[in-house]
């Protein structure tokens, strides 16, 4: 039977911060097997005939965008921007839900994961600042001298992507993740921060986040919810990933003690439990990676979808048995509150393991379709609602 997958970075890490004195020589045995016995990700190729979706609802290829992560629709210009991984932030027009050339926008940056457009701005936040570019055309900008709002983010590969949007209190809100699986956590590490779109220095607005990659808010209490990524190894059904709310400033969501949900961490299984810790609204499955989420607002879907928050679940790496791969509906009260979710787009994942797609974010366009990255595939999805079905 084969062993699950053990990345060589996750080997390195789990080194690095055992407490144990672990010789070169046995630690480069070790990956070197992992290396031999280990099979690479089975993948296939493209296929959104394969999505499951409601009755009415339909998928297609929107564009290709490489490495596609962040979405983020400037209503204003007709214009749609894509963050990545990379160096490379990209743009293109849509008119009439039909869309424009896909090209590179802003070049030699670092890990432009987060993207925003707000007032004729486009804000970008990099592994290690949060900058904005004005005079957009869509003509390449490579060249363009960004206005710098802060250049103090912990500069660390390790969940070093940002995600990023804007409060209801006009607020920039940013994810800043933990640099490592499980670890003690200083400064900005760890937490959600909240910054003027000016600029200025940033004020946390919450700790104990691990790896927030998905923020957004109610569109009628307007109160913060947002995804966290769960630790790894700690088995394949724990701990869960989840969905948190957070009203106000100042909350603390438990990790490192807590690696998700109420999963305590063998590294601080020692220290005393947190007293004010604030536990998920909804806890996903473990491993399924929840990433971007989006309120929905618009008008095309059917009624019962209004303010329903759609989640991405980009799928997992490190379980025995792959979960995640699709989307989920999360389901709010007339309170605010989540009740429950239920799995709404289905089949990155195939039925005998191989995976061709895994969804990043999930934005909305002004007709009510949602648009869908997927940074394995390298695309956009458009997801409409026949009105006449």
């Amino acid at each position: 039977m084969a062993l699950p997958p053990f990345p060589l970075a996750a080997l390195i890490q789990a080194a690095h911060y055992s407490e144990m004195i672990i010789p070169r020589s046995f630690l480069f045995v070790l990956l070197i097997a992992c290396v031999i016995t280990l099979p690479a990700p089975a993948t296939a190729e493209p296929n959104p005939a394969a999505i499951d979706l409601p009755d009415g609802f339909s998928i297609e290829t929107f564009v290709e965008v490489p490495g596609a992560r962040s979405i983020s629709v400037a209503r204003e210009i007709g214009a749609v921007f894509v963050g990545t991984r990379d160096d490379t932030v990209y743009g293109f027009h849509v008119n009439g839900g039909v869309p424009g050339l896909v090209r590179p926008v802003l070049t030699n940056l670092k890990v432009p994961n987060g993207v925003l457009w707000h007032d004729g701005w486009l804000y970008v936040a990099e592994q290690h600042r949060i900058v904005r570019y004005t005079a957009f055309n869509l003509e390449v900008v490579e060249t363009a001298t960004p206005e710098i709002l802060f250049d103090d983010l912990p500069d660390d590969r390790w969940h070093g992507w940002r995600y990023m949007t804007l409060g209801p209190d006009g607020m920039l809100y940013v994810s800043v993740g933990a640099p490592c699986n499980v670890c003690e956590t200083g400064g900005l590490e760890g937490t959600i921060i909240r910054i003027n779109p000016e600029g200025g220095e940033p004020e946390i607005f919450a700790t104990g986040v691990r790896n927030s990659v998905g923020l957004d808010f109610h569109p009628h209490s307007g109160e913060l919810h947002f995804t966290d990524n769960g630790a790894d190894r700690m088995g394949d059904d724990s701990p869960p990933d989840e969905l948190n709310h957070a009203p106000v400033p100042g909350l603390d969501f438990g990790f490192p003690v807590y690696g998700g949900g109420a999963d305590r961490t063998p590294q601080f299984d020692d220290q005393p439990i947190p007293k004010d810790a604030v536990f998920p609204e909804i806890r996903f499955g473990a491993h399924v990676a929840a990433l971007g989420i989006h309120f929905y607002r618009g008008d095309m879907f059917p009624e019962q979808y209004r303010s329903a928050a759609f989640v991405a679940q980009h799928g997992s790496w490190n379980r025995s048995v792959p979960d995640g791969y699709r989307i989920v509906r999360v389901d709010f009260d007339a309170k605010g509150k989540a009740t429950s979710y239920k799995t709404f787009a289905d089949g990155w994942l195939m039925s005998h393991g191989q995976v061709w797609g895994r969804p990043v974010d999930i934005k909305e366009l002004p007709d009510g379709s949602l648009l869908v990255s997927d940074d394995n595939a390298d695309v956009i999805y458009r997801i409409t609602f026949d009105k006449d079905w």
